[in-house]
Order: C-alpha cells, then structure tokens, then sequence
C-alpha cells in the first residue's frame, strides 16, 4: 500500500511540474516571438513602446519556468531527494518575490 502511494506522490509531482514545464515554455515562446517580429506585437498592442518592456518580463518568467519545471520533472523521475528539495526552495522564494 505505501509503495502505490509513493509512486503515486512520484507521478502525480512529475505531471504538476511537466505542467510548469509547459506554462515556461509557451511563455519563452512569445517572447521569442516578439523580439523576433515586433512589428507584428506592436501592431497588436497599437505601438504603445511601455507594453514592449513587458517583454523581457514575460522572457524572464518564462525562462524561470522552463527551468524549474525540468528540474522538477528529473527529481521526480530520479526520485533525487536534493534535486526535489532545491526545485521547492526555489519556488518558495521565488513565490515571494512575485
């Protein structure tokens, strides 16, 4: 019974964090994809130049992201105690400071 329900725990925190995984993704992928043609943003956004700074804000989310939800996918799989422990450190400073 406690074997199922840890490797229950094990794939239930590897789906949340392939979830993040994704979230970090698609957000490195608009910022991408406006630095790459910002015309097309800005005629989205009516060429307002304060909307593009939010740019690199959804970038370094984005990248945050993309990186916490793969070291939380790898500590999950590997079941490494450390790698999990620092994912979760992370994520409750990080919590703090958005």
């Amino acid at each position: 019974m406690e074997g199922d329900c840890l490797s229950c725990m094990k794939y239930l925190m590897f789906i949340f964090n392939f979830f993040i995984f994704l979230g970090g993704s698609f957000l490195l992928g608009v910022g991408v994809w406006v630095l790459v043609d910002p015309m097309g943003f800005r005629e989205i956004v009516a060429a307002n130049p304060v909307l593009f700074t939010g740019v690199y804000v959804i970038l370094a989310m984005g990248s945050m992201l993309f990186l916490l939800g793969f070291l939380g996918c790898c500590g999950a799989i590997r079941e490494n105690k450390c790698l999990l422990m620092f994912v979760s450190v992370l994520q409750r400073h990080l919590s703090h400071i958005f």
